[in-house]
């Protein structure tokens, strides 16, 4: 079955990618650009080059330079403790701090999820945190937006639940305003990462990149439908890996592959672009499983606070770790900017709820799905590989277009008992090499990530 979020998570509204358009894009992209001003806002904001991490305040990190910056502990700031609340060990890390500079918003947000990419040795381990500012000129705590370590043998990495402060907090991967009717906003924020390492030794995490998209979208049952841009069919040639294959192993990472829609659609991405975990890598995986890179996946992205493998930005890390890779979450405006991504080769995995009637040929309902979308049809029906499919080779299904944005797009859904459930607004996992093609830093230009 496709993954059911847990009841914790805060619905992440849909919004715009704020858009810069270049040279030479796809006509979609274009055609998305002269309707911007349409669109909710929304805009992702990136730290990954040389002057961002010289830009952002040091303390016991260092910028390391050469033909991908990032930050990496130099000489620690201290030494401090940490108990681990899945396992209640108490270990002695050393730490070092990178603090953004403060990102202005064009607008007022109400929701954020951040995400990193970062290279975690053994025995290293970062804290992501954000601090807004809120239109009345007062600010957050300083919440935490993730505890991440590749590995699980140091510390279990983890989301943070309980932090609040009565007017916004952190539902697992999303800060929220509370009362979306308060007319309280974040007009602005800064990110803090707090890298780790085990004393006495030279290890360090290494970040790549940090960001956030902040998003403030009202709520919407329906989107109106998008004209398809492309000219003519599209298709990439992504693997196909079915989560259902996997029902029932390894149950400790949330009741096995049932569950495993983020982690099995991240492997087919991940494979895409000449990816993945190694023999050796795999070797724990019982050797009668078919596709144990899935397998894998689930167990290097599982959350152990929010018990399941759907964390959005531990997902973009776990694909970013791998050689010279790059990954965001963000919200995405339309089919149009899907398009602008595929037409570049560069796929895209998106987040959706709905009832099977609402969705023909999927077969299934879901208040939480992901899958991979790889192309369209030359009528702009979508061409999505999804997981939530028998075996490998039922894994490519087509969508009718208008029914496939709506689900995606919507913030606000009618369920059958009366109520009103939640969509994620256009949420979407955008992988790409860390040295993309002049076409593909344009499409993704375009979409609001640089």
């Amino acid at each position: 079955m496709p993954e059911m979020p847990h009841a914790s998570r805060r619905t992440v509204l849909g919004a715009a990618a704020a858009i810069a358009v270049g040279a030479a894009l796809p006509a979609a992209a274009a055609g998305s650009a002269r309707a911007a001003a349409s669109y909710p806002p929304v805009q992702y904001h990136g730290w990954s080059d040389v002057p961002d991490w010289l830009s952002g305040a040091r303390d016991g990190t260092e910028p390391v330079f050469g033909r991908r910056p990032g930050i990496a502990i130099g000489r620690p700031a201290g030494t401090t403790t940490y108990t681990d609340p899945h396992t209640s060990t108490t270990a002695s890390w050393e730490y070092g701090t990178w603090t953004s500079p403060v990102h202005r918003l064009p607008f007022g947000a109400t929701e954020l999820v951040s995400s990193w990419n970062v290279d975690a040795p053994a025995g290293t381990w970062i804290q992501t945190e954000l601090q807004g500012t809120y239109n009345d000129g007062s600010r957050t705590p300083w919440f935490v937006m993730g505890r991440w370590a590749y590995l699980d043998t140091d510390i279990k990495r983890t989301s943070v639940d309980g932090q609040d402060d009565g007017r916004s907090g952190i539902s697992t991967d999303t800060w929220a305003i509370d009362d979306a009717t308060s007319g309280a906003t974040m007009t602005a924020y800064q990110l803090r990462l707090t890298l780790y390492r085990k004393p006495g030794t030279d290890a360090t995490p290494t970040v790549w990149r940090v960001g956030a998209f902040a998003s403030n979208v009202p709520g919407r049952f329906d989107v109106p439908a998008s004209v398809f841009g492309l000219k003519g069919a599209v298709e990439l040639k992504v693997p196909r890996y079915s989560q259902d294959i996997h029902s029932g192993q390894y149950p400790q990472y949330d009741n096995g592959g049932e569950a495993w829609c983020s982690p099995t659609s991240s492997s087919m991405d991940v494979a895409y672009w000449g990816r993945g975990p190694s023999r050796a890598d795999v070797a724990w995986v019982d050797p009668s499983y078919e596709d144990p890179q899935v397998d894998y996946a689930a167990r290097y992205t599982y959350d152990y606070q929010y018990e399941g493998c759907g964390n959005w930005p531990f997902n973009a890390a776990y694909a970013a770790h791998y050689r010279d890779m790059s990954a965001v979450i963000t919200q995405l405006r339309s089919l149009n900017d899907v398009e602008t991504l595929i037409a570049a080769g560069i796929p895209v995995i998106t987040s959706q709820s709905f009832y099977a009637s609402e969705l023909d040929g999927s077969g299934y309902s879901t208040s939480g799905h992901l899958m991979c979308l790889v192309g369209f049809t030359a009528d702009g029906d979508v061409v999505a590989n999804d997981p939530a499919s028998p075996n490998d080779d039922a894994v490519r299904h087509v969508y009718k277009r208008h029914q496939f944005e709506t689900i995606w797009l919507r913030t606000e859904r009618k369920l059958s008992n009366g109520k009103t459930g939640s969509g994620s607004g256009g949420v979407a996992y955008v992988y790409w090499p860390c040295y993309p093609t002049p076409r593909q830093r344009a499409a993704l230009a375009a979409v609001g990530i640089r």
